[in-house]
């Protein structure tokens, strides 16, 4: 429910968050949804408070840079850079590396430091003649930081690059949404193994029956009774083959 309104309403997303964290608030997935919904409500120091407890509990350095910008919201930019420059880029995933470099840059820019601003965003991940995921924020940073430089041509061109990437970015989305309701269509398949699966359990019912039928015939009821019970026995395992 968190991820379902955090978009359109984060503060329904964060009360969900928070109801979860009553529940299993020692599960990192917990924590880490408290800290991204406190972020999207603006509540920095909570927010920073979860992130160290999902780091803790999980080991990883996924929202470093949601950390680094949760320091910038409660007025540290000074730490924010101490925290970014703590963990080792190279071993974080592109996205996460990008992510970061972005909010140093805007750690930077809170400082008053618009050359090393735009010195944070000189990564190799900032290829201007392809899109990637991470593109369009990095190249709408990088007009940003531009801008505040005063270089008003070469930031209004980062930023058409950016509106660029996220139109590309959003047409192969919507082919990815198109192919996932084209998996789940084929699914279907699975009807038929229900309904050998439903047929497998009427033939052991109706094996039942004989059995019952067998034991209440006056002659040869030991005779009747062997074969009652191979019967469920065979159609059980005729069942389980359909149910595997």
């Amino acid at each position: 429910m968190a991820a379902l309104h955090i978009d359109d309403d984060p503060a329904l997303a964060h009360e969900h968050a928070l109801a979860a964290s009553r529940s299993a608030g020692r599960i990192a997935v917990v924590r880490e949804t408290v800290a991204i919904t406190a972020y999207a409500v603006g509540d920095f120091a909570l927010a920073l408070r979860e992130l160290r407890t999902f780091r803790r509990i999980s080991g990883r350095d996924d929202q470093i840079a949601l950390m680094v910008d949760s320091e910038r919201g409660v007025g540290r930019p000074d730490r924010a850079l101490e925290v970014g420059r703590a963990v080792d880029r190279a071993a974080l995933p592109t996205d996460v590396r990008v992510e970061l470099a972005i909010a140093m840059s805007g750690a930077r820019l809170d400082l008053g430091q618009p050359d090393r601003a735009l010195q944070e965003l000189d990564i190799p991940e900032l290829d201007p003649d392809t899109a990637y995921p991470w593109s369009p924020g990095l190249f709408a940073a990088r007009a940003a930081v531009l801008e505040e430089l005063g270089d008003i041509d070469e930031a209004a061109k980062w930023q058409r690059r950016a509106d660029v990437a996220e139109a590309a970015i959003g047409a192969v989305d919507a082919d990815t949404e198109t192919i996932e309701v084209d998996e789940i269509d084929e699914v279907e398949i699975d009807d038929e193994a229900d309904g050998e699966s439903e047929a497998g359990f009427d033939d052991e019912a109706g094996a039942v029956d004989e059995h019952v039928d067998d034991q209440d015939a006056a002659a040869s009821v030991s005779a009747d009774d062997s074969d009652a019970d191979e019967a469920p026995a065979s159609d059980r395992e005729d069942g389980a083959e359909d149910r595997a």
